[in-house]
């Protein structure tokens, strides 16, 4: 059986290898010819609006997913409505609210998940007028297409204001209250065909220039957890979901305030493949085929690091015991995910003194609580 994913990053790559020992195949579709995934799996080479080249990955594939929220979402109806008629997972609706932060912050609303002060801005008195409601210090967001910190400007004065409308102003935009939080946390689950959810330990985010540095696993009190999966749970059976979906929060005094959600398997669930009794990316796939869903109970106390920038010396990493190196293939390129590495340790505070000192040989320069 092969499945196709539009866009070959790394986290279609991740795909591919935990679909192999399923008997799977694959067949991706991507710009650039030296995408991550093509290393790993056949690459249909072109835009992601070439009719042609999404009628052929139609024919070909059971079931088509994505391993990118940016993805056209016309693109996708255009194979549903083809010929081929393939199906698409997770749905076409659930990705395209995720491409807009003003749809996303809708939903949240809808569904009674706590999310930001926000308004929705289209002109330079409109962003005025949402300073007004929100006040100040605030976030100003292009509503699409922004990601790793991109499409951003926090303004901490009303004096801030022309400058970060004159160089966002040309999209649509958000402005939402900036949080003072205490930590920033994902919530990632699966739902499968038969409308059964399952469910990971929370995960502990740390950001560094927009970029997520580091992740650990489970982390903090079981009542963010349970909280967290309420939140979560909602939105899948809203969008009668199928496969991965992860939303991001801030925490403020033991509240969780909904950020994003991002509707594919994600950066932050790294730490599954080997930390988890099944990875989000296996699960990923046994959910938009039907598949009975994998346990997801954390095997230990797991962080993940991003490499940024540059692979290091592999011979470094593979000296240290326990440290699970991927090398996603991409060339360096500062500000670039590369790769990552994990660690399983057999409590927290192991798993979190080992984490510290490696963050400071990788030179991650973010701080570990």
């Amino acid at each position: 059986m092969t499945i196709g994913i539009v866009g070959a990053g790394q986290l279609g790559r991740m795909l591919a290898l935990a679909g192999y020992p399923l008997g799977l195949d694959f067949l991706c579709l991507d710009p650039a010819g030296d995408a991550p995934a093509g290393q790993v799996a056949p690459l249909l080479t072109g835009a992601f609006t070439d009719r042609a080249l999404l009628a052929e990955l139609a024919r070909r594939c059971a079931v088509v997913t994505f391993d990118w929220e940016n993805v056209p979402v016309g693109s996708l109806r255009a194979m549903k409505r083809g010929a081929h008629g393939v199906r698409i997972a997770p749905s076409v609706a659930a990705l395209e609210c995720g491409q807009d932060r003003v749809s996303e912050k809708r939903l949240f609303e809808r569904l009674s998940i706590p999310t930001t002060r926000w308004r929705a801005v289209d002109s330079r008195a409109g962003l005025d007028a949402a300073i007004a409601a929100v006040g100040l210090p605030g976030v100003l967001k292009t509503r699409r297409l922004g990601y790793d910190g991109k499409g951003q400007a926090l303004l901490r004065r009303r004096a801030d204001a022309h400058q970060a409308w004159e160089r966002l102003g040309a999209a649509p935009l958000l402005y939402e209250e900036w949080v003072p939080f205490d930590c920033e946390v994902s919530v990632i689950g699966a739902r499968g065909a038969r409308d059964e959810v399952v469910i990971y330990p929370l995960c502990g985010n740390v950001h560094g220039a927009g970029i997520l540095r580091v992740t650990c696993a489970p982390y903090g009190p079981r009542s963010w957890h349970e909280q967290a999966g309420r939140y979560l749970r909602r939105v899948l059976a809203h969008f009668r979901y199928r496969g991965i979906l992860t939303i991001e929060f801030f925490v403020r005094g033991g509240r969780l305030i909904a950020n994003e959600m991002a509707p594919r398997v994600h950066n932050s669930g790294h730490w599954t493949i080997e930390g988890a009794a099944t990875s989000q990316f296996e699960n990923h796939l046994r959910a938009i085929l039907g598949l009975p869903l994998g346990a997801t109970r954390a095997l230990g106390h797991s962080a993940m690091i991003n490499l940024i920038g540059r692979i290091p010396p592999r011979a470094r990493l593979l000296a240290l015991e326990g440290v699970h190196l991927h090398d996603y293939g991409k060339q360096p390129r500062p500000g670039r995910k590369v790769g990552h590495c994990t660690l399983v340790e057999p409590t927290a505070a192991l798993r979190n003194a080992r984490a510290r000192r490696l963050a400071a040989k990788l030179a991650a320069g973010v701080r570990i609580p």
